[in-house]
């Protein structure tokens, strides 16, 4: 009897399940996996609960409610000056990771080679691997994680289609920058590639730091299908509410393969969300300072304990080597440090190609509490060395 198909051998078990579980089994501090442990704004927690109280519980149009679609492409106007049409170029999705999924399996034929700047979200790999794709790793490397442009550039074959992106990127926190973006823009438009643009933590610059939107550049809004949710910017992770936006064409493939997936996505969170996309200036400001402070907090901590730290410029994870307290492999690491620590955290590996690169790396996340933080800080002191 056959038991799988060779689309998903060798995905197994995600690590940020393994290690999650692994966090509620020993009591550990979970640093590992990116969600927040407090609730988003409660006025839009109220909308949600006002939405199903008024009958808003059945199936939503599969390209989403009109009021989201609006607000959503009322939000790439507000802030990257975008024109899109509601009505055809957005499509509402169960979280960005089913946006990425049904973007890969509505745009990838067998055989097309796809570019990704690794490290990369695990989903990533398991989305091309199940379209048939083939992918190729460009790689950040430590301790600026910049992007190698003349490897981009190596990595295009006849056979390469499109480019996926992801900046502010999981796991390093590099925010590409212009000269970085123009790099893309011109070999996308050389190559006549598409652009899949991973931008889940675009409200998650630090330090000032502005993201740049590539479809803003010039000759890339008519091949960037672009990817965000609410969850990380709200912090509402367990609602997943994701969407496209980009030329009706891009939209069209990915909806074709998102309605015979989950085809349509929480409907009584839909308003609620289409409120918080209205959210001032205010509430960004105030969401990415916080989490500037926690990142400050995090990362001194964990230099005063003795790893080498990486600050990164955005999304809410910092990444560290583990060389310094005389550990050499980051899966054995984190392994066995819920049982010594307390502390669950995610080995970098797991997002290479090239393992060796990324195998003494380790990402923690800082969307949590100062006095969470704090605590895992105190209890990581006993790696010290004495």
């Amino acid at each position: 009897m056959k038991t799988s198909s060779s689309r998903i051998s060798g995905l197994g078990t995600t690590i940020f399940a393994e290690m999650s579980a692994l966090a509620v089994r020993t009591g550990a501090i979970n640093l590992g996996q990116g969600f927040p442990d407090t609730d988003g704004p409660t006025a839009i927690i109220d909308a949600a609960v006002d939405a199903m109280r008024h009958g808003h519980n059945q199936y939503a149009p599969g390209t989403g409610i009109p009021a989201l679609r609006r607000a959503i492409a009322a939000h790439q106007a507000r802030w990257y000056g975008l024109a899109i049409d509601p009505d055809t170029e957005v499509v509402v999705t169960t979280g960005a990771t089913e946006a990425i999924a049904a973007a890969l399996f509505g745009l990838v034929d067998p055989g097309d080679e796809i570019i990704v700047l690794e490290p990369y979200y695990d989903s990533y790999v398991a989305c091309i691997q199940m379209a048939g794709g083939v992918r190729r790793p460009v790689t950040l490397r430590a301790p600026d994680f910049r992007l190698p442009v003349d490897e981009l550039r190596a990595a295009v074959t006849p056979q390469t289609t499109a480019i996926l992106l992801n900046s502010p990127h999981n796991p390093t926190g590099m925010v590409l920058n212009t000269e970085e973006l123009d790099a893309i823009a011109t070999l996308a438009i050389e190559h006549d590639l598409t652009v899949i643009s991973d931008e889940v933590y675009e409200h998650l610059t630090l330090d000032g730091l502005a993201h740049t939107h590539i479809s803003t550049l010039p000759g890339m809004a008519e091949r960037t299908l672009t990817i965000s949710s609410s969850g990380k910017s709200f912090s509402l992770t367990g609602w997943k509410i994701g969407w496209g936006t980009g030329p009706a064409a891009l939209v069209r493939a990915m909806m074709t393969a998102k309605q015979f997936m989950t085809y349509t996505s929480g409907t009584p969170f839909q308003p609620a969300i289409a409120l918080a996309l209205g959210s001032g200036t205010d509430y960004f400001d105030a969401f990415s300072h916080g989490m500037r402070d926690q990142r400050d907090l995090l990362c001194a901590g964990l230099s005063d304990i003795g790893f080498d730290v990486f600050v990164p410029e955005g999304t809410y994870f910092v990444s560290t080597d583990i060389r310094p307290l005389g550990f050499e492999d980051g899966v054995e690491f984190c392994r066995m440090l819920p049982e010594r620590a307390g502390v669950v955290a995610i080995p970098h590996e797991v997002f290479y190609d090239h393992k060796e690169v990324g195998r003494p790396l380790v990402r923690w996340a800082f969307c949590k509490r100062p006095e969470v933080l704090i605590e895992a800080l105190d209890r990581l002191r006993v790696l010290t060395p004495r």
